[in-house]
């Protein structure tokens, strides 16, 4: 049985060979990696969703050097920490770095958990199922999860788009959620290098309905950068990609190298 639910009636999915099916006879194709894809057209819209794989490809270089180590190992400490149960839902996923770090860590401290990951990205998806072998994946989104209510003991966020409302449904009575931000000062030198005017990251208030916070934690560091190569990864993986001209891009691939701020909150709420 999976951990997955049908997103066309929202019934409990099995595996059978290569393929998840439920009991009104919906069928999904598990792809060679080990995926499924649980997104329905209605969900997707007009315009391209997630991260394609020229910035996935990017992401999963950039962390695979370690850049972010500190806070992956904050993380992983985080969830032993809260560990509460068997279930454990990262909404999305990404290419699987982090995923692939909890199942370790938790394996280390003899915790079972049963883990999954969904992204809207097919592409951060098809990497996390070739990285990690033993966790589930989807591709679907954060607005639609293609899990039963109260089905999940801890969600992780990372980066995502938050949907209280589908967050609150998975969740258990009880059940955890940890989630990463960025906080101020993350890459403000990088900022300050591309950009003529550049401005420091909004923390929104911690309060969310429906959960209590629990505990934040700030992780902060200098992050040596010595080639372009790295300079280009990581700035791809942020939004500022997307919002960058030709003078900024300029400016940018001259870098040649960087030292730059990482700067994390990780907050842990307790769902009501």
């Amino acid at each position: 049985m999976s951990i997955f639910i049908c997103p066309v009636c929202g019934e409990k999915l099995e595996i059978t060979g290569n393929s998840y099916t439920c009991p009104k006879r919906h069928s999904f194709d598990r792809a060679r990696s080990g995926y499924v894809n649980l997104l329905l057209s209605k969900h997707t819209g007009k315009t391209v969703h997630g991260d394609n794989r020229f910035m996935v490809q990017a992401r999963r270089n950039f962390l695979d050097k370690g850049y972010y180590e500190p806070l992956c190992t904050a993380l992983c400490d985080t969830v032993c920490d809260h560990y509460n149960g068997a279930v454990v839902l990262d909404a999305g996923c990404g290419e699987g770095y982090y995923t692939t770090a909890i199942i370790g860590q938790l394996s280390k401290k003899n915790l079972a958990a049963e883990v999954c990951g969904i992204d809207i990205s097919k592409a951060a998806v098809e990497y996390s199922a070739k990285r990690c072998k033993n966790a589930e994946f989807a591709v679907a989104s954060v607005f639609h999860i293609p899990v039963a209510d109260k089905s999940c003991d801890m969600l992780v966020t990372l980066f995502a788009p938050y949907c209280g409302e589908e967050f609150q449904r998975v969740l258990k009575s009880g059940g955890v959620m940890i989630m990463a931000i960025p906080s101020g000062e993350h890459l403000w030198e990088l900022k300050q290098a591309v950009y003529e005017t550049p401005y420091k990251n909004e923390v929104k208030p911690y309060s969310l309905d429906g959960f209590e916070l629990l505990e934040k934690k700030r992780i902060t560091y200098d992050m040596h950068i010595n080639n372009q190569e790295d300079v280009d990864a990581l700035f791809s993986m942020t939004p500022y990609y997307y919002r960058t001209g030709r003078e900024q891009q300029e400016r940018l691939s001259a870098l040649g190298c960087i030292t730059t701020k990482a700067d994390f909150e990780l907050l842990i709420y307790r769902k009501f």
